[in-house]
């Protein structure tokens, strides 16, 4: 798993090295609130939790393909999880996170809207599982509870104002079951919504 995230990592960063070369691209800087949650089913009961809040931090590229059309990679750390309904306890599941957005920014007055849809892929690098006044680390890999990766899709709305500056909402669907060993009866998937400032430079 490790060597595939690398693996992924290093393609990337050779595409957007390799179309900077060609392209104009506009770095930029993210952070933000997340609101996230595990969805799916334990021993075929469905899981009912509450919303975990967290955050997004890393940073951004915009390459230009055409006229108000760009790719836009970035490289995130992001927390996820979910709190229970009917007890004090809580899972936070932390990634490196590596989403690749097509974007569409049309000019909307002095500034651009801000309309993207793409995949991701992350990594797992620990959490903590909370238990009223008890806590543990949480752990990733094919020996763990979770699996070290994560995939799904993203979309993206905001705007972009002329001096860089920018808002935006987020919402992804994970589309891995995040659970080793996991079948149609056990598995979860994240799910998340937030709220992200930008500037690009």
């Amino acid at each position: 798993m490790k060597l595939k995230f690398k693996t992924l990592a290093f393609a990337l960063t050779g595409m957007l090295f390799t179309n900077a070369a060609f392209s104009q691209v506009q770095w930029g800087v993210r952070a933000g609130v997340n609101f996230s949650n595990l969805n799916g089913k334990i021993a075929s009961i469905s899981t009912d939790g509450k919303l975990l809040t967290g955050f997004n931090a890393g940073v951004t590229a915009d390459i230009n393909l055409a006229d108000e059309f760009f790719i836009q990679p970035g490289l995130l750390y992001t927390t996820k999880g979910s709190k229970a309904k009917n007890v004090d306890a809580s899972t936070t599941l932390n990634y490196i996170e590596l989403p690749v957005n097509f974007l569409y920014k049309p000019e909307l007055g002095t500034g651009n809207l801000l309309l993207g849809v793409g995949p991701y892929a992350a990594y797992g690098v620990g959490g903590k599982a909370k238990l009223g006044n008890a806590e543990t680390d949480v752990k990733f890999g094919k020996d763990e509870v979770y699996k070290a990766m994560d995939f799904g899709g993203n979309l993206l709305f905001g705007y972009q104002l002329a001096n860089g500056l920018s808002a935006q909402l987020n919402a992804q669907l994970g589309m891995g079951n995040i659970l080793n060993n996991g079948d149609s009866n056990n598995k979860l998937n994240n799910t998340v919504f937030g709220v992200s400032l930008g500037y690009k430079f």
